[in-house]
């Protein structure tokens, strides 16, 4: 199980990475979307993705806070759920399934490390005093 997570959780990086990043540095003429969205918002889900990617990683890899880990994949379920509904209302319904699943894959890493498969040893543990 923990492979799988993994590999999920480092594909779900790379796209949110990449999601976000052309969100923040492309200009808003080429954000179009299938519903006109305010450049401010698009700029702010940009940078929630790019977070949120760097959030399904770092925390798990340097087992620094690793419990951030199933926060950021929640916050990314959060945002596809949206992504999900916008597309079907632009009547997009192949981006719809896309953001769909995209969701679905953010639910499993979010429950997988939760409950499943969550990282041990933080580095606070550490200074823990000895007994």
């Amino acid at each position: 199980m923990t492979y799988a997570l993994w590999i999920i959780q480092v594909l779900l990086a790379l796209l949110f990475v990449f999601a976000g990043g052309m969100k923040l540095v492309l200009p808003l003429d080429q954000l179009a979307g299938p519903f006109p969205l305010p450049g401010p918002f698009l700029r702010f889900i940009g940078a929630a993705e790019l977070l949120g990617g760097l959030g399904l990683i770092l925390p798990a890899a340097l087992r620094i806070r690793p419990g951030l880990t199933p926060l950021a994949a929640a916050g990314l379920v959060i945002i596809m759920i949206g992504a999900t509904v916008i597309t079907l209302l632009g009547r997009e319904f192949g981006g719809a399934a896309i953001s769909f699943v995209v969701g679905v894959l953010a639910v499993f890493v979010a429950y997988g490390r939760w409950r499943l498969a969550p990282i041990r040893g933080s580095s606070s543990s550490k200074l823990q005093p000895a007994r």
